[in-house]
């Protein structure tokens, strides 16, 4: 299958022709750069312009305050569309449905490096204990040639038998054009699986699910049936993406607070993006019909972020007619935490920063965006099936600013408050505006702070059984925990994105960084 070369791009330098480079090295510049020049102007126009700077504060906060009720309402639809999902009897509605459904094949492909036999035993226990026929399940897992081979073979021994096809395959290191990290070390395993058991048995590529789940997830009772149903219900279920939503929640009880809260915050984002479906891109965790992913040419292997560029992969490759379904069905998985406190903290700076650096997925985009247009001549255009335009801006539009806000909403917030009084000049600082300002901007920002009593309410009831051991104290002492967050916000949200940015602006490329799973 012939796919367009630039669906393969990981970074400028994979480009042969240097006019090409040279567009690609200015898409990879160009997030960096809005996010700088945006904190420059802030701290220039509060010196040279601050009666505007003073409005433009009004309207930020005002613009705050909004987005942080829209977003609490959208977090508690999907709370309770989760918990409904939860209780439904999926494999009923399946008989129900189409009598079909037992001919789907799930595909589950785990890839690892050096977790516990702990962590991955338990995330095979929950393969077991969920309601999908285990003789319709073909479970893969692929661990990197240096990682934990013990562990690996262990898992073979207990669980080999007990689903239809179990693999275990091992990712040689140093492969040519691979960044070592789970996409590569996936899309071995998930090659392999073709090879070996699926093409010998013929099975038909769109009967089959393939889910991309981390080392770390555990499945819900309810997972597979629910995943199946969604997909059957889909008018072209080849060309969709399946996203549950994560909960960060395996070791919650054992992480620190910073952890607990970065924990829950990532997992409210993805409660509150399935609730906008058509800005909805993979996260971690998903799953998608595997005749896509080989017709794709299955994930990259040369990017880090391989779980959001598996969708604009889809995208490009299918001309924009692809989109992520919302599952409205959690899978636990474990937040980040290490043997120390210091460690935690730094690790929990690392997993952000590499989460941010899927800003890499712009340039990809953009230049994909950029071949669509400049294959079809004006005479062809309405001959020819294109990426409408709409979609174009409207996604990326989304990608763009979330990340501009990712790394500088944060810091502008902090900023705001005081920045115009302090470089405005001793004219401004006399005028009923100066002294109106930093009044108004408390009280707004007092009202959006009211936000995180949501959050700390949504966060107390998604909590895993307490353990034995904890008191009851524990639970206040997690409410109380969100009124931290404003004040790591910019250390562990701001600063890891402009890092992020600032190494694809300079062409410093980062490598994967996979997130250390430790548990008390």
């Amino acid at each position: 299958m012939n796919l367009p070369y630039y669906l393969k791009i990981g970074r400028a330098v994979d480009l042969a022709d240097p006019k090409e480079r040279k567009i690609y090295r200015f898409f990879e510049i160009l997030p960096g750069a809005i996010s700088w020049l945006t904190l420059f102007l802030v701290i220039f126009l509060s010196w040279l312009k601050p009666v505007w700077m003073a409005f433009f504060i009004i309207g930020f906060v005002i613009y705050w305050l909004c987005r942080t009720i829209y977003f609490s309402f959208h977090l508690s639809a999907c709370y309770r569309q989760m918990r409904k999902n939860e209780k439904t009897d999926w494999l009923e509605k399946l008989k129900k449905f189409d009598e079909n459904w037992p001919k789907i094949y799930h595909l589950i492909v785990l890839p690892m490096h050096k977790e516990s036999l702990e962590i991955i035993r338990e995330g095979f226990i929950s393969l077991l204990n969920s309601d999908w026929p285990k003789e319709k399940m073909i479970v893969v897992l692929t661990c990197e040639e240096k990682g934990n081979k013990k562990a690996a073979e262990m898992i073979k021994n207990e669980f080999s038998s007990k689903f239809f096809k179990f693999l275990l395959t091992f990712h040689p290191a140093n492969l040519p054009g691979e960044i070592a990290g789970k996409g590569a070390n996936e899309t071995w395993g998930a090659k392999r699986t073709k090879e070996l058991i699926i093409d010998p048995l013929k099975i038909p590529y769109e009967k089959i699910i393939y889910s991309s789940l981390d080392a770390d997830a555990c499945v819900f009772p309810k997972y597979f049936s629910c995943l199946t149903y969604y997909y059957l219900t889909q008018k072209n279920p080849t060309l969709c993406s399946f996203q549950p939503v994560p909960l960060f929640i395996n070791n919650i009880w054992q992480t620190p607070p910073i952890s607990r809260i970065f924990a829950f915050s990532a997992s409210f984002w993805q409660m509150m993006s399935q609730e906008r479906p058509e800005k909805l891109i993979t996260f971690s965790s998903h799953s998608m019909s595997f005749k896509s992913l080989v017709e794709v040419g299955f994930r990259q292997t040369n990017v880090v972020s391989d779980d959001s560029r598996i969708f604009w992969q889809c995208f490009l490759r299918y001309n924009g007619d692809y989109h992520v379904v919302p599952l409205y069905y959690p899978i636990a998985m474990d937040a980040n935490c290490a043997p120390t406190f210091l460690k935690t903290m730094k690790n929990v700076y690392k997993q952000q920063r590499r989460w941010a650096y899927g800003v890499g997925d712009v340039p990809y985009f953009l230049f994909g965006f950029y071949k669509d247009w400049q294959r079809f001549s004006f005479r062809k255009r309405a001959e020819n099936k294109r990426i409408p335009i709409s979609k174009k801006f409207s996604l990326g539009f989304i990608l763009i600013e979330g990340h501009w806000s990712w790394a500088t909403n944060s810091i502008i917030i902090f900023l705001l408050g005081w920045l115009p009084l302090t470089l405005g000049g001793h004219e401004f600082g006399q005028s009923l505006l100066a002294h109106s300002l930093p009044v108004f901007v408390r009280n707004v920002l007092t009202c959006a702070m009211l936000g995180l009593v949501g959050s700390a309410y949504f966060n107390i009831l998604l909590l895993p059984p307490k353990p034995p051991n904890y008191g009851s104290k524990k639970y206040f002492l997690f409410i109380l925990e969100w009124f931290l967050l404003p004040l790591i916000m910019i250390f562990f949200t701001a600063f890891p994105a402009l890092d992020a940015q600032t190494r694809w602006m300079l062409g410093k490329y980062m490598g994967f960084w996979p997130t250390e799973k430790f548990r008390r």
